[in-house]
C-alpha cells in the first residue's frame, strides 16, 4: 500500500509539471534578454503612439515663421529635439509619427497575413492546379525586389499614405503564402488529419479547426518581423515622395524634408532616423525571440 501511494504521488507530480506548448514558448521567450529588450522597445513606441497628445508639448503643424530664431533651432530644454525649417517642434512630430509608422506596419501586415495565409492554406491543402497557379503568382511577385514592386504599385495607384499601405500589404502576401503553404503540406499528412478525412469531416472544418491552429506559429514570427520591414518600406516610399504627404509627420517624410539641412541642422534627420532604427530593432529582436520560442528546431 505505501508503494502504491508513493507511485500515485509521483504520477500526479509529473502531471502537474506538464505544460502546454504556448506556456512553454512563453517561458522560453522570457529567458531571452534580447527578446525582452525588443519587447520593451516595441511597447515603448506603442505607448508613445497611444499617448502622443499627452506627451507632445506642441501641435505637429504649429509653425513659427514669424520668429526666425525658432527656425532650425538646435535641441534645448524647450525643444528637446530642436525645430525644423518651419519652426515646428521635431519632438512632437516624432511622437505623432509613431502613430503613422506603427499603423502602417500593423495594418499592412494584418492584411497581408490574412490574404497570404488564406492563399497558402488553399494552395497547400488542395494542391494540383490550384497550387500551381498560386505558387507561380507568388514566384512572379518574389522575382521583383520588394521596394521596386512597391514603387510600381504606388505609381499606378497614385502617391499617398493609403496607397503605400496597400502596396506594402501586397508585396508581403507571397512571404506569408509560401510560409504557411509549406507548413500545411507537412501538417495535412499527420494521422489526425487523415483520420478526420476518413470519418467524413468537411474540408472547411479540417482547415479551420485543425490545420490553421497548427500553422499559426510561423505566421506569428513572420508577422512580427514583417512589421519591421513594413515600417522601413513605408519610410522609404515617403522618402521618395510616394507615401505620406506634407504636412504629415511620417518619419520617412521628415527625413526627406531634412535632407537639405544635413550639414547645417543635422538634428532634423538624426531623431526621425533614430526613431525608425529603434522601432525596427525592437521588432526584429522580439521576432527573433518568438522564432526561438515557437520553433523547436531553433532551440538548443
Amino acid at each position: 500500500m505505501p508503494e502504491m501511494v508513493s507511485n500515485s504521488v509521483d504520477l500526479s507530480t509529473k502531471e502537474e509539471k506538464v505544460v502546454g506548448p504556448w506556456k512553454e514558448a512563453w517561458r522560453s521567450f522570457r529567458k531571452s534578454k534580447a527578446a525582452l529588450v525588443g519587447t520593451a522597445i516595441v511597447v515603448f513606441f506603442i505607448l508613445l503612439a497611444v499617448f502622443g497628445p499627452l506627451i507632445a508639448p506642441e501641435g505637429i503643424n504649429e509653425q513659427k515663421l514669424q520668429d526666425s530664431s525658432l527656425r532650425l533651432a538646435p535641441p534645448s530644454s524647450e525643444y528637446w529635439f530642436g525645430t525644423d525649417d518651419f519652426g515646428r517642434d521635431i519632438f512632437s512630430r516624432v511622437v505623432y509619427g509613431a502613430r503613422i509608422s506603427l499603423a502602417v506596419g500593423f495594418l499592412s501586415v494584418i492584411v497581408s497575413a490574412i490574404v497570404g495565409s488564406f492563399l497558402g492554406i488553399i494552395s497547400g491543402y488542395y494542391g494540383r492546379w490550384i497550387d500551381t497557379i498560386i505558387s507561380r503568382v507568388f514566384d512572379i511577385m518574389l522575382a521583383f525586389p520588394s521596394i521596386l514592386l512597391a514603387i510600381a504599385i504606388v505609381s499606378i495607384l497614385g502617391p499617398s499614405l493609403q496607397n503605400a499601405l496597400i502596396a506594402i500589404a501586397i508585396i508581403n502576401i507571397p512571404n506569408f503564402g509560401r510560409l504557411i503553404r509549406s507548413k500545411v503540406l507537412s501538417v495535412k499528412e499527420e494521422e489526425y488529419i487523415v483520420a478526420a478525412k476518413a470519418i467524413g469531416m468537411k474540408d472547411s472544418r479540417i482547415l479551420w479547426k485543425h490545420i490553421l491552429p497548427n500553422s499559426l506559429s510561423p505566421v506569428i514570427v513572420q508577422g512580427t518581423l514583417a512589421i519591421a520591414t513594413a515600417i522601413i518600406e513605408a519610410a522609404a516610399l515617403s522618402f521618395l515622395g510616394l507615401g505620406a504627404e506634407a504636412p504629415q509627420p511620417e518619419w520617412g517624410k521628415m527625413l526627406s524634408d531634412a535632407r537639405i539641412h544635413l550639414m547645417t541642422a543635422p538634428w532634423t534627420m538624426i531623431f526621425p532616423g533614430l526613431a525608425i532604427m529603434l522601432t525596427v530593432l525592437g521588432f526584429n529582436l522580439m521576432g527573433d525571440g518568438l522564432r526561438d520560442a515557437l520553433d523547436p528546431k531553433m532551440k538548443n
